[in-house]
């Protein structure tokens, strides 16, 4: 059965979000969901795939690891992948029985067949590397980065006193060992004290602690930070003979001189796995450092090898995780952040209670629906998990501890219906849970992505204008809007000139950029104001039909809705950003500096070959580029869809055209190539011409 639209829908919105939380967790080393929350989308995103193999992408994030290298450190490729392992999140014994099931199954091992034997171990909270070890010498260490690529960090490694620098005994001509750098929870506590007491910033959990210790450009800084690390693994190994079984890796790798961790054992099928998962949850609390798990390997190497991997994954190997840590406290108050995006986020201040390691004293409550549904209310006793080990979230009131009777929160009336940050008004949909900031252009917390969506390539188009200069001109306060961008006395060569990474002849270019970007059309300046629901399709269909700016910023509810597409919903998007006083003197001082050519508004979508129909472009075409062919498709009348779906009319398909082909092949869509297209879209006839450059017809 073909994915549905609504399926396409949800994978891409699933990709793009479990992206976003890559680059935080991987990148920047500050993460912006629990783990159990990244687990669950990873997981929906895995079987909408498995069901509707269809939907799978190459950049889809199932099939790799994660994670970008620092700009700021030396790229390493690594000879053998750093892959993850599957996580089953099933906390109960059912999660050993799960995992010993495929293993058999893939073995082809029936009843009777004697246990599997697996070798158990911790899943620490740390950061992965990779550590070769030429002759015996520690010459490269490498962070996982995206498992193909990762930082160098030799130096910083280097100042480890627990990695030996010279391994001991025989060692093999190349020895690349796997392991987790991690801090202790008494060295992360004197750390953040010592931190605190020379007023700097302290670390919010030992992971993120030792993330940032050692991706630190300065190895001193690494040296003074007590940093930990456990081997448990292999990289590229040559001249040496292995050992028959992983136990046997360990124990060859302890030999050498390397820490290994002391709870592992050997474990005959799932009875033995469910046991050690139940000793290691007892001992969890008394260890030194973070565990979130544990892993199950099997044992010998030539089944490991027989097995093989899925996708990004190993068959052999899986992570078992435990639940989630929940302690009770109070609910002193409800502050309000306002994101990236305008969203406004409450987040619980609580009573400091110890969970997960941590003290805690703030927690998540993500948005008043979730606020609503859970009836949390301030002054109550609440519920806080640390779901995952890494953000706290309040999962609920204890409603029998509520003494007296207490007011409801609602998060609009809290702030007045103004954004905290910018002053402007606060909306929230009918049927929304989050409440959003309207200013946009304006509001300092929305800047950033305000700059970087105004400057992309499909709107205003500032070629090299990215997150890292965008991150340093908003930083250092130099601009604030997008009509900043065109203020020489704010944005000049000497300016751009003075920006880490910049150079003068960058800073030439970059102001070309922004001056070839005075030169625009209605669409893309339109489509680069983010509008909320206002893409790109939608851009061009206010500009045809407004065809002049101030006759767009004029429109009522009735008219916009006149537009094609144009619904309820993005009606009031569009008059609730423009109702904001803030936005339209951004949008008058950009109209002081940029020029597009406007038209007669146009009554009604003009009559062509392709009126009313629904066309989407795959593939490479030989002649025309994606743009130009969405102007042509656009200029006959029709509409250019991003997925194949029974309401698609047409799909026009150049070579690589990859799954939408399959898919429109499957649904019986008429499918065109480049002369197909450019005949039916002559003024002889609106049909398809007599088969002709018809590559597959009804």
């Amino acid at each position: 059965m073909m994915a549905s639209d609504e399926a396409y829908a949800r994978a891409a919105a699933l990709r793009a979000e479990l992206e976003r939380h890559e680059h935080a967790y991987y990148v920047l080393a500050a993460p912006t969901i629990p783990d159990a929350e990244f687990d669950r989308l990873f997981q929906e995103l895995q079987a909408l795939e498995a069901a509707h193999p269809e939907l799978l992408t190459p950049n889809s994030p199932t099939t790799r690891v994660g994670g970008r290298p620092s700009p700021e450190l030396a790229a390493v490729a690594h000879a053998v992948p750093m892959l993850s392992i599957h996580t089953e999140t099933d906390t109960t014994d059912q999660g050993a029985v799960s995992f010993d099931g495929r293993v058999r199954r893939a073995l082809g091992l029936d009843e009777s067949a004697p246990p599997v034997t697996y070798a158990a171990e911790l899943k620490f909270d740390g950061l992965a590397i990779n550590l070769r070890y030429e002759s015996g010498v520690l010459v490269q260490a490498a962070t996982r980065g995206d498992g193909s690529t990762g930082e160098e960090v030799t130096a910083n490694v280097r100042t480890l006193r627990r990695i030996p620098l010279r391994l001991q005994g025989d060692a093999p001509p190349v020895l690349e060992v796997r392991g987790e750098i991690y801090m202790r929870r008494d060295d992360f506590q004197r750390l953040n004290a010592s931190q605190e007491a020379a007023g700097q910033k302290v670390f919010v959990n030992p992971r993120n602690a030792a993330a940032g210790s050692l991706r630190q450009l300065d190895p001193g800084i690494t040296a003074r930070r007590p940093l930990s690390f456990f081997a448990y693994g292999l990289g590229e190994v040559q001249g040496w003979t292995m050992p028959a079984t992983h136990t046997g890796v360990l124990d060859a790798l302890a030999a050498f001189g390397l820490p290994v961790c002391e709870h592992r054992r050997r474990a005959d099928g799932p009875e033995g796995l469910a046991q050690f998962h139940r000793d290691m949850a007892a001992l969890r609390e008394s260890l030194p450092f973070d565990i979130d798990g544990v892993v199950y390997k099997v044992d010998r190497l030539d089944l490991q090898q027989s097995l093989g991997f899925v996708s990004r994954e190993p068959r052999w190997a899986v992570a078992h995780k435990y639940p989630a840590e929940e302690v009770a406290t109070r609910l002193l108050d409800i502050d309000v952040q306002v994101g990236r995006t305008g969203a406004l986020t409450p987040v619980a201040r609580l009573e400091p209670v110890f969970v997960g390691g941590v003290t805690v004293t703030n927690a998540t409550l993500h948005n008043q629906g979730e606020i609503d549904r859970k009836d949390v209310r301030i002054g109550d006793w609440v519920i806080v998990r640390r779901a995952g080990d890494v953000i706290p979230e309040v999962v609920g009131p204890i409603a029998e501890r509520r003494e007296v009777e207490l007011p409801r929160y609602d998060l609009l009336e809290a702030v007045g219906h103004v954004c905290p940050e910018c002053g402007s008004h606060v909306v929230r949909g009918e049927d929304e849970a989050v409440a959003r900031c309207t200013g946009g252009l304006f509001c300092p917390a929305q800047c950033k992505q305000a700059l970087l969506h105004f400057a992309s390539r499909r709107a205003v188009d500032v070629d090299g204008l990215g997150d890292q200069i965008v991150n340093q001109l908003v930083s250092a306060g130099i601009v604030r809007t997008p009509a900043d961008l065109y203020d020489s006395a704010r944005v000049n060569q000497e300016v751009l000139a003075g920006l880490e990474r910049m150079g003068e002849k960058s800073a030439i270019n970059l102001l070309a950029a922004i001056d070839k970007s005075r030169d625009t059309s209605l669409a893309r300046f339109i489509f680069g104001l983010g509008m909320r629901n206002v893409g790109e399709t939608t851009a061009k269909d206010l500009a045809r039909h407004f065809g002049k700016l101030n006759l767009f910023l004029k429109a009522k509810e009735e008219a916009l809705l006149e537009v094609p597409d144009v619904g309820p919903v993005v009606a009031h998007c569009i008059l609730d950003f423009l109702a904001e006083p803030h936005n339209l003197n951004v949008i008058s001082a950009l109209q002081e500096v940029m020029h597009w050519p406007e038209t007669e508004p146009a009554a009604r979508p003009q009559a062509g070959a392709l009126s009313g129909k629904k066309v989407v472009l795959t593939g490479t075409l030989p002649s025309l580029s994606r743009d130009e062919a969405t102007a042509l498709v656009e200029a006959a009348g029709g509409k250019v869809a991003g997925s194949v779906s029974k309401k698609t009319d047409y799909v026009v398909a150049g070579s690589d055209a990859g799954s939408k082909l399959e898919k429109a092949q499957q649904l019986g869509v008429t499918i065109l190539d480049e002369d197909g297209l450019r005949r039916l879209l002559e003024p002889a006839g609106a049909d398809a011409p007599d088969g002709q450059g018809m590559l597959f017809g009804e």
